[in-house]
């Protein structure tokens, strides 16, 4: 069989390929198989590396010589006998392959044409010959040079029903292939029908399938022509099932164009006969709106809005883009609850009862909840609050409000504004917009079927803002009891009244709140709970739920006071009690796993149980330190968490007066303590010491755990007394703490979170504490409850601190500090 070759691309199942002289050259030998073997085989052949193909016997394939070394050795071998062995890479992307990067099996090949390309490059027209073993390397330079050996064939001895019976599947299912796949000319079909030789054929099948190369390396490498055809038989197959599930689904998607195409002309075929019936969905659509409509209690304007987006509904056509939009607007309109009001539950002593049994603490919020019920039924009519509830957090903001509505027995809406950045979730987007919807507050009203619902504004305070407005501006509007009454929605297109309903904002950091919104909020500070507090909400909430949750009963799993304080204190660190809810959740799992598991255990959970079920204790207390060594002085300090002290240590070493500050101090911190040391170097007569008390001592101050960031200025106080204490050698008085920001004229200026300053310094066993004297009206307006056992001492400047700080009894340990 002859088939003309032509700009030889590779693909051997096209037929249209020449040579550039129009000379005839046959892709495949086809006649005994002596044909092939009857070449001699030299001992020692140049070695031409593959990159993507693979060389069979007997089979012609065209191939781009590119890489200088190829072109020279075919060049050479051309020239001489035209034998030449090929192997394929083992790794197709490699340039410049080494000896141990091909293949030891080969196929020993004649080179038939080599062809100058019209782009410039050069193609050589190989046919296999037999297959071939490298052996050893013999030269690299100019190019690969081994000595191989051939590897004969091994054929059925003698006429084989079986080996018949693969070479006619191998047939079948190359034809089903050439029919199947698009891509491959139906001539093809004809060199298969025609080549009669089994081997030519299978190596023939073996060249042309689409296969991985190194599939086919792996035909190649067997020795058994029997094995090499069973094994192309599987490759087909799987080849044969991949492209009639691709014509399957091509077909599906033809199918289904073609039904929805269909389908369409079908409903214009019944929207017509419809019509002539005078049946127009359309209209029953119109007819059941304006039914719901008059349920409806909306003033003049929103009625006249309705009736006019009815009338542009009944003139669109319901294929139209705008139809879908202008049907979401009219069903958005009638969804509100225009005017509707849920009745308030006026009765304060119930209200008083919801909110104190479901959280313990939180007095002043409560307060605020009670008197605008007060007002609300002595008046009848009131605005509502904006509240906001700013603390640290698992304090119970949020849950706080769902315990609002249940006492006012009003719905409950959330809306999450963590992370929020598009203005349009809070007014909603236009609805000349394909997908508009109205904003979010709308949104949350509508699914409340009231408008006097109470709305929690989840984390207000992580609000964001980017190119695509900013959501805080949005809440301006709905959150200023002046102007809520008209709230515009885009998508309404007009004003709605936000006035009867309760918001509740929720943040953890009142300075991430814009300043024109914060201004519109009544600001209501929860702070961290004290020891005993937990132990009550433990009791009545958290423990309750763990129970129910887990299923169960309470005579199976008993916490006493005293272990629920040990897990507070030894496993929690938090001004809430969210920490605390998960290690009762893993009592409660320890508890539910003995119970299943019927294994004996005591209900009762003992304080020495706690390291088995909650594992070693993750907190130690920051206990005071004692007053032993010159230097350390304990402060206090407000974070997100709540409060907590710290302790400013100051060492001296002998130097140029050098001050050195650690521990991960912010820019602020690092002032207060150069204004420290520059007051004190500026009243040294004040303390016993020369005024040139520091030139010869460096200074280093340093705040422990300095993987955590520490600033602000309220640890002035404790740093001045530290480098007091240091130089003077005193003792600092025993449980003592201290907070307050300094300047250079000596003056201590008030600092926030003094409450939760306060819990910290109970916790850690304070008894007394130095407060700016402008910080004595935080103190009174504290619950006595939170200050029993503490003694405070209220200071205007730092000479009165150290006179209270500072004992006139040195340290035990004394150095030796001259100045000299």
């Amino acid at each position: 069989m002859e088939i003309k070759f032509g700009n030889p691309t590779g693909e051997l199942f096209s037929p249209d390929i020449f040579d550039s002289e129009g000379d005839i050259i046959p892709i495949i030998a086809d006649g005994d198989d002596g044909e092939l073997e009857n070449i001699e085989t030299p001992e020692v052949l140049p070695v031409l590396s593959l990159r993507n193909t693979v060389l069979f016997p007997g089979v012609v394939i065209p191939i781009s010589i590119g890489r200088p070394k190829s072109i020279q050795l075919i060049k050479d071998v051309y020239r001489a006998d035209k034998v030449i062995g090929t192997v394929a890479q083992k790794d197709p992307d490699m340039e410049n392959p080494g000896f141990s990067d091909l293949h030891a099996t080969g196929t020993v090949g004649q080179i038939v044409k080599i062809l100058e390309m019209p782009d410039g490059s050069t193609t050589a027209i190989i046919q296999g010959r037999k297959r071939m073993i490298m052996q050893e390397l013999v030269s690299s330079e100019p190019y690969f040079i081994a000595k191989v050996s051939v590897l004969p064939e091994q054929k059925p001895e003698t006429v084989s029903s079986d080996f018949d019976a693969i070479v006619g599947s191998l047939k079948d299912l190359s034809l089903k292939i050439i029919k199947l796949n698009p891509n491959i000319s139906p001539e093809a079909s004809f060199a298969i029908k025609n080549i009669e030789n089994n081997t030519y054929l299978i190596n023939f099948i073996c060249s042309n399938t689409d296969i991985k190369v190194q599939d086919k390396q792996k035909l190649l490498e067997i020795d058994s022509l029997r094995d090499r055809g069973f094994a192309l038989l599987e490759h087909l197959v799987q080849e044969i099932q991949v492209l009639e599930l691709k014509n399957e689904l091509q077909s599906k998607v033809r199918s289904d164009l073609d039904q929805q195409q269909r389908e369409f002309l079908l409903h214009q075929q019944i929207k017509t006969i419809q019509n002539e019936l005078g049946g127009n969905p359309v209209e029953k659509e119109v007819e059941e709106y304006r039914k719901a409509a008059e349920t409806k209690q909306w003033n003049e304007n929103v009625k006249k809005v309705f009736e006019k987006e009815v009338e542009k509904l009944q003139r669109l056509h319901p294929a139209a883009a705008e139809y879908s939009v202008q049907m979401n607007y009219i069903q958005t309109l009638l969804d509100l609850p225009w005017n509707v009001y849920s009745t308030d539950n006026l009765d304060l002593n119930n209200a008083k009862k919801v909110l104190d049994e479901d959280h313990a603490g939180l007095d002043e919020v409560k307060e605020r909840i009670l008197e605008h019920l007060a007002v609300l039924k002595l008046k009848g009519d009131l605005k509502s609050p904006i509240l906001c509830l700013y603390g640290p957090p698992g304090v119970g903001k949020t849950s706080l409000g769902k315990s609002v509505a249940k006492a006012l027995d009003r719905k409950y809406v959330r809306m999450s504004l963590g992370g929020l950045h598009d203005e349009a979730e809070i007014r909603g987007h236009r609805k000349t917009y394909i997908g508009a919807m109205p904003g979010r507050i709308i949104q949350n009203i509508r699914r409340a079927g009231s408008s006097n619902p109470v709305f929690i504004l989840d984390e207000i305070d992580k609000v964001g803002q980017d190119f695509r407005g900013d959501p805080s501006s949005a809440l301006l509007e709905a959150l200023d009891p002046e102007q809520n009454n008209a709230f515009y929605d885009n998508f309404l297109e007009m004003e709605y009244d936000l006035s009867k309903t309760l918001f509740i904002a929720t943040a953890n950091n009142i300075a991430a709140i814009s300043p024109a919104l914060r201004d519109r909020m009544e600001m209501i500070e929860i702070t961290g709970y004290l020891v005993e507090e937990k132990i009550e909400i433990a009791k009545r909430h958290l423990l309750p739920k763990q129970l129910e949750n887990h299923g169960i009963t309470s005579d199976r799993l008993t916490v006493d006071k005293d272990v629920l304080e040990a897990i507070i204190d030894r496993y929690t660190r938090e001004s809430g009690v969210r920490e605390l809810d998960k290690k009762l959740a893993k009592v409660a799992r320890v508890t539910a796993r003995n119970i299943a598991s019927e294994t004996g255990y005591d209900p009762n959970i003992a304080k020495e149980q706690l390291t088995a079920i909650l594992g070693p204790p993750k907190f130690t207390r920051d206990l005071y330190a004692g007053n032993e060594q010159a230097g350390v002085v304990t402060g206090l300090a407000w974070t997100a968490a709540g409060g907590d002290i710290l302790f400013i240590e100051t060492s001296l070493s002998k130097g140029a007066g050098k001050l050195t500050m650690t521990g991960n101090l912010g820019e602020v911190m690092k002032e207060s303590a150069v204004i420290a040391h520059e007051y004190l170097k500026a009243n040294a007569c004040h303390l016993d010491l020369p005024d040139s008390f520091s030139d010869k001592w460096n200074i280093h101050i340093h705040v422990p755990e300095g993987a955590i960031p520490k600033d602000g200025p309220s640890a002035g106080i404790t740093m001045a007394i530290s480098i007091a204490s240091a130089f003077t050698q005193r003792k600092v008085k025993k449980y003592l703490a201290m907070t307050g920001e300094i300047t250079l004229r000596g003056k201590i200026l008030p600092v926030g979170g003094i409450k939760e300053k306060i819990l910290a310094a109970k916790r850690a066993t304070i008894k007394e504490i130095i407060l700016p004297e402008e910080n004595r009206k935080d103190v009174e307006s504290i619950s006595p409850v939170y200050i029993k056992g503490l003694k405070f001492y209220y200071v205007d400047s730092i000479m009165e601190a150290l006179d209270i700080a500072l004992l006139k009894q040195k340290v035990k340990n004394l150095r030796n500090i001259t100045f000299e």
